[in-house]
């Protein structure tokens, strides 16, 4: 079974993430990993904090030789402004009482709910955690998964659709020619129209305090039928797809295929009709089911579109209350971004990536690669055979 986990906080020494259920002889080297750690921390819109980090990982179990071990990955990346927090983050007690609390909650953090949950009289113990710095770790695993994805030809690509409510100009374009676009762009965005308009609104949303959401497009291409289950709720590939990345700091809602535009239209125009022919097999001439039917993958291309609200930390902070006065304060504001759709997109991959992997190796199992691949071979041939 594959999983991984994270730990670590936003301005801690380190993140770290695990992944467990990688099978052995996978080749995998920090490089893997440092590619798709650069490509989150890019975007128009990004604060300070990213001028500071230089994210690398470094692998530190599970690897040897350049090959997987089969035993659980450790993957280790360094905050390098933990050096500027070190009293702030002490592990050991501190007596040094000017280090201050946190008691203005900012609204649409998780600031108010995690303190009451956790009984938490300083805030900060709540928003280093919760922080989107945790998704570096989160990228780091699935850069791993992506490692072991792509040794089956399964490619999982992203772009920005919309930012602000200014809309990317995309039809009739392939995934691959919008991907190839959007990882020339600052913005991720494949439409120079869009991404000039969403700039100058990102200015805008900066000069007065203020921050931007949007939607960005995950594609998922040369997935074979046979992902995932319609016999229990919990095995439905749209299901454990969309719970991945409604986990994403922020987002708010995903769709599959047309999504909600299925609501709107008659079946007639919404079900993708099948054909057969020798060469490709059953295939179909639209997508509109994203590339999921019945919770499972049908052979087409997985199309998942995923929302996110604008970041909760405003420089014009909202309304809140102060927690232990219980009087009204203006929110705490800590560094931030103005606009984080073009790397939610990369960690929207990178969550992909693992969902997607972990299962196919659901279905095909297997210790090490070469069994893996003897599984998955067979089965294709089953597949040419029915």
């Amino acid at each position: 079974m594959l999983r991984f986990i994270t730990a670590g906080e936003s301005h801690g020494s380190c993140l770290t993430a695990i992944v467990d259920g990688i099978p052995s002889g996978l080749s995998l080297l920090p490089e893997d990993i440092n590619k798709d750690l650069a490509r989150r921390q890019i975007g128009y819109g990004r604060g300070k904090r990213m001028e500071i980090e230089n994210d690398e990982v470094e692998i530190t179990s599970g690897v040897r030789l350049g090959k997987t071990l089969g035993s659980p990955i450790s993957l280790v990346i360094k905050n390098r402004d933990w050096i500027n927090w070190q009293d702030k983050m002490s592990v050991e007690p501190l007596d040094d009482i000017s280090l201050g609390t946190i008691t203005n909650p900012r609204p649409g953090h998780a600031d108010l709910a995690g303190a009451l949950k956790y009984n938490h009289q300083d805030i900060r113990n709540v928003l280093e955690r919760a922080s989107a710095r945790e998704t570096a770790a989160r990228v780091a695993g699935g850069s791993v998964c992506r490692k072991y994805l792509s040794e089956f030809n399964i490619r999982v690509l992203s772009y920005v659709a919309e930012v602000g409510g200014i809309k990317a100009k995309i039809k009739g374009q392939s995934h691959q020619a919008l991907f190839k676009k959007a990882e020339a762009s600052i913005l991720r965005c494949p439409c120079p129209d869009a991404e000039r308009k969403i700039m100058k609104l990102i200015d805008t949303a900066r000069a007065k305090g203020n921050s931007l959401g949007g939607i960005f497009v995950i594609v998922v291409e040369g997935v074979p039928p046979g992902l995932g289950s319609y016999t229990q709720w919990d095995l439905r590939l749209d299901a454990t797809l969309t719970r991945a990345l409604m986990s994403i700091h922020a987002i708010k809602g995903v769709e599959v295929g047309i999504g909600f535009m299925a609501a709107q239209l008659p079946g007639s125009q919404v079900h993708d009709q099948i054909y057969f022919n020798k060469n490709k097999g059953f295939y179909r001439k639209t997508n509109n089911a994203g590339g999921i039917e019945g919770g499972v993958s049908n052979g087409e291309s997985i199309v998942l579109r995923a929302a996110m609200k604008p970041i909760a930390t405003l420089y014009q902070p909202l309304q809140s209350v102060d927690i232990k006065s219980k009087k009204p304060v203006k929110a705490t504001v800590e560094r931030s971004d103005i606009c984080r759709v073009p790397s939610a997109a990369v960690i929207g991959e990178a969550m992909v990536c693992y969902e997607i992997a972990r299962a196919f190796l659901e279905k095909f199992g297997g210790d090490s690669m070469k069994e893996v691949s003897r599984n998955y071979n067979g089965y294709l041939k089953q597949l040419k055979a029915f």
